[in-house]
């Protein structure tokens, strides 16, 4: 008797992988919201759309590799909050918008660094590190600036927040995102780093025994993400001409709810970006459509709440699921 012919577990996986399973989903809710939701096409509601989850897509991008290498920023809105603090700041006191600029993000980069070395060097979890300096970098923002804000910007600034590239629905806040995005995809999926990062994420005792040096990769993805948040930081200052220290508060749940959502392992070692910026685009028009229904923040809040305890559920089952079916094909069957 010869075993019968099976699919193999490779094709099984192009058709049932988590990514393939979020671009139905998110097909799904595109088509659901252009055939019901009003307004939804219109190129105004686009371009605002777009322009709304710029500074998400960018914090999106240094958080998914910090979770594949089990670590996790919490502070990330607190760090955009703060670096637009001093963003403002330095504006107000007529720096030169190009001086401003790069000592916003090397105030990020700082901010980045001293999360870094409270995990790497004192081996403290980031998990309670993050946590305090989420507190403590917006409170820093209080005592600079206080319960005011800056209101007052250079053009260029304000043009760049609120115009669109040539006549298209794009706006500008996004375009650090699209030059980004594929600097971090082929960082993660095409070099040793990425290799590296996603070995500390599978065991970080392996990873060290083959001589990888945890501590400089982990900082340097840390002083990454500090960096990438004052980038986010002054988009969004650009975006609402207003830098203030209460800028961005709760935005840290939906970078992680997409983040996690996107297929990234809360375990950490697996995860790709393409799955991380189909969630993004999921969560950008549920939130969209969510406003075009006149659904306020906070019940917004509340769905992608649900949303992120939902896709950790469906992971975890679809992960099972997968792996006893590829236990399944890989026995041999005979008629």
């Amino acid at each position: 008797m010869s075993p019968s012919k099976k699919p193999t577990p490779t094709l099984i996986s192009r058709f049932a992988s988590w990514e393939g399973f979020l671009a139905l989903i998110t097909l799904g809710v595109l088509l659901a919201a252009a055939l019901f939701v009003p307004n939804f096409l219109s190129t105004f509601n686009i371009s605002q759309a777009i322009a709304g989850v710029s500074e998400r897509a960018l914090i999106v991008l240094p958080m998914a590799l910090l979770i594949i290498a089990r670590e996790i920023d919490l502070s990330v809105a607190s760090t955009l909050a703060l670096t637009s603090v001093i963003f403002g700041m330095l504006i107000q006191a007529n720096v030169p918008l190009g001086v401003s600029l790069s000592l916003t993000l090397i105030a990020g980069a700082a901010l980045g660094a001293f999360n870094g070395v409270l995990v790497t060097r004192l081996k403290l979890p980031s998990l309670v590190v993050t946590l305090g300096t989420l507190a403590m970098f917006r409170g820093i923002g209080y005592i600079l600036l206080g319960s005011g804000s800056v209101n007052i910007f250079p053009d260029a600034l304000t043009n760049f927040g609120i115009d669109n590239v040539l006549d298209s629905p794009l706006p500008w806040t996004i375009v650090p995102f699209l030059v980004l995005a594929p600097i971090f995809a082929i960082v993660l999926q095409k070099t040793p780093t990425g290799r590296r990062i996603y070995a500390i994420g599978g065991s970080p005792e392996t990873a060290r025994y083959s001589g990888i040096n945890l501590p400089r990769t982990i900082l340097l993805l840390f002083v990454t993400s500090g960096i990438t948040s004052a980038i986010a930081g002054i988009v969004f200052t650009a975006r609402l001409a207003n830098a203030r220290a209460n800028n961005a508060v709760g935005l840290e749940l939906d970078v992680i709810t997409i983040v996690l959502l996107g297929g990234v392992s809360v375990f950490g070692g697996k995860g790709k970006l393409t799955g991380v910026l189909l969630a993004l685009v999921l969560i950008a028009t549920i939130r969209n459509c969510l406003g075009l229904m006149q659904i306020g923040g906070d019940a917004q809040g509340t769905v992608i709440g649900l949303l992120l305890i939902t896709s950790l559920l469906i992971s975890n089952a679809a992960s099972r699921m997968y792996d006893l079916l590829g236990v399944w094909l890989a026995t041999p069957k005979r008629e």
